[in-house]
């Protein structure tokens, strides 16, 4: 069924909002994708706070004009899905997982910082630790000289113990 005029600026509006608080969008080609799978894909994609829709290219591109995203209007053709996200890597994490068990999902380009990438770009993007992962790391490195400073005053404290002659 097509949208009439003002459903079509409701969806413009719609990913407008979106892609004014966004830092990252993902372009994926989905062509050839089951249902059931494509459900699957936006579970994964809401759980990780990543929004994820098929939209009208010609939308799409009205919806990013005037923004960073402006460059990704080249890239948009062809049966898209458009992955969104305020979260740098959310996005290319969830697609770029996805992509990887169904060869039916392409990642056809993205867009981080301003800068166009492409699939290539998109699959590094991926791979970055998330901010979680990166809290946990640094935790680790900041709690590792304290933990290693109580080690040795409890070998040293171990040592004089051993030491000390019995009364």
């Amino acid at each position: 069924m097509p949208l009439n005029l003002n459903d079509k600026k409701a969806v413009v509006a719609d990913i407008g909002a979106q892609v004014a608080q966004a830092q990252t969008i993902i372009l994926a080609e989905y062509r050839g994708i089951p249902v059931g799978e494509l459900t699957k894909l936006r579970a994964n994609a809401r759980a990780e706070g990543v929004y994820l829709r098929v939209l009208k290219n010609t939308l799409a591109r009205r919806a990013v004009q005037g923004t960073q995203f402006e460059a990704l209007g080249e890239s948009m053709t062809g049966p898209l899905i458009y992955g969104i996200s305020a979260d740098p890597i959310a996005s290319a994490r969830v697609l770029n997982d996805f992509s990887k068990t169904k060869d039916a999902l392409v990642i056809k380009a993205g867009s981080f910082n301003g800068k166009t990438l492409d699939a290539n770009g998109v699959k590094a993007l991926a791979s970055i630790p998330g901010r979680n992962e990166l809290l946990a790391m640094l935790l680790g490195v900041m709690l590792a000289p304290v933990s290693s400073m109580a080690r040795v005053l409890g070998a040293v404290a171990a040592q004089k113990s051993e030491e000390a002659p019995a009364a």
